[in-house]
């Protein structure tokens, strides 16, 4: 099977109602979901509004069945929640973010792991895994991840069936380790910078199953598969799985009045603010744009960059147009949509390499009806084709500039993208299909472990 063949099927939409999950899941009676064992989830953070696709992955993989357990890496950091988190049934447990601060329960767990015969062998095993790991990456990082590795062995329930780790980095390592030590199998999902700045050899080991890699890794983009499926023993290791959207989740879109031009037009941005999403670019931009548009930017999201972005407004002399609304519920992100004229994400490759996977507030636009202004960075083109669904161009400010006034000033222009980015979206990239894929997967992979 081609890749294009393999990502068409993968995207293709339902027929059922608009967020049903289990389309065609294997139908489990609830004896059999009782006795189909415990997936433990490895997670870095939770709960993170900027990672709201894990839990919308989660929540589905609940209501398919699953009996799930969350272990986090770190505590929470974000003012709010998405109402997803609150809808997951799992456990939340946390591991101890530095060793140094819990070190009686890391000397537990290793004295745990060594008392049992078995566990002791493949404590060993891991150390030994772990020791070429540390060989190629001297960091307390990596010191970090055995030590964390050992409590969640030593701690999660002897139900466990399997790990599942989000992102291939640090959660992923975590998992290694922890499923060698318990002898469990083990499967991981793959984003955005946890594919492009972790290191190649890394990478291949985690994907080779002689290293002790995953059963798979599920990515969600055709560029990040493509370049995960180069570095694996075997394509077929990798699955391609786009988050896609639970349109139940969202209102219907509103009905746009075909003004020629609002006042003022309403460009709205929602994103962190850190250097791959782009936004002093998108300021440089607003900056050149001519004096007699009438506009207004709102931005939502709170990041690193927030007082330095904030300066370079006050600096450029559009600070006045700017409100920085921070971050926000998501039924204040849907009403600002709905408010909206022109959506803007003009996302680029960070310095170290970081950037955008399929950015899932793209698809939660055209859910409304909104007129997007995309860069043509990582996997954004396999949702917006330029000139179908939005307008694509280069982050720089000159052309940003172009774009948004060109938006500005075409009401068929936004009305015609705005539509074909909502058929596209209901056609292509619902979440149910995928959600069925991968819960056939993880069913496989718990159904390898030996009770």
């Amino acid at each position: 099977m081609t890749l294009q063949d393999h990502d068409s099927r993968n995207r293709r939409g339902s027929t059922s109602s608009p967020g049903s999950i289990a389309v065609d899941s294997p139908t489990r009676t609830p004896s059999e979901k009782d006795t189909q064992g415990l997936l433990v989830v490895v997670v870095k953070g939770w709960p993170r509004l900027s990672e709201t696709f894990i839990a919308q992955e989660l929540v589905a993989l609940e209501e398919a069945g699953h009996r799930l357990a969350l272990w986090s890496l770190r505590h929470p950091t974000d003012s709010k929640r998405h109402p997803l988190h609150h809808r997951l049934r799992g456990s939340v447990s946390y591991l101890p973010e530095y060793l140094h601060h819990a070190p009686l329960r890391v000397l537990r767990a290793c004295l745990s792991l060594l008392a049992h015969p078995v566990r002791r062998r493949r404590l060993w095993h891991a150390l030994r895994l772990w020791g070429r790991d540390l060989a190629r990456d001297r960091t307390r990082n990596r010191v970090r991840r055995l030590g964390q590795a050992c409590v969640l062995a030593a701690e999660m329930p002897a139900s466990a069936r399997a790990l599942y780790a989000h992102f291939l980095h640090t959660p992923a390592s975590v998992a290694r380790y922890a499923a060698v030590m318990r002898g469990i199998p083990w499967a991981c999902s793959a984003h955005a910078k946890d594919i492009w700045t972790l290191p190649d050899w890394e990478k291949r080991e985690k994907l080779t199953s002689a290293k002790r890699g995953c059963a798979f890794v599920a990515t969600c983009t055709a560029i990040g598969a493509a370049h995960l499926r180069a570095r694996a023993d075997t394509p077929q290791r990798v699955m391609l799985l786009y988050h896609g959207l639970d349109l139940s989740r969202f209102p219907a879109p509103p009905l746009r009045e075909a003004q020629a031009q609002p006042k003022p037009v309403r460009f709205l941005s929602v994103g962190r603010l850190v250097e791959k999403k782009g936004f002093d670019r998108l300021i440089a931009a607003l900056a050149l744009l001519p004096k007699e548009l009438d506009w207004h930017w709102s931005h939502i999201g709170e990041g690193n960059l927030r007082k330095a972005l904030q300066a370079q407004a006050q600096a450029a002399g559009v600070a006045p147009s700017i409100t920085w609304h921070g971050a926000c519920d998501q039924h204040q992100v849907v009403a600002a949509m709905r408010a909206a004229d022109v959506f803007v994400l003009p996302s680029r490759i960070a310095a170290d390499g970081d950037r955008d996977g399929l950015p899932n507030v793209l698809m939660e636009a055209a859910s409304q009806h909104l007129a997007i202004l995309a860069t043509p960075v990582s996997a954004i083109p396999e949702f917006i084709e330029d000139g179908t669904h939005g307008l694509l161009c280069s982050d720089a400010p000159a052309q940003l500039a172009r774009a948004l006034l060109r938006l500005a000033q075409d009401a068929p222009l936004r009305a015609r993208l705005a539509q074909a980015a909502y058929a596209h979206l209901r056609q292509d990239f619902t979440m149910a299909p995928g959600i069925a894929r991968l819960d056939r997967r993880l069913c496989a992979l718990i159904q390898q472990a030996t009770p």
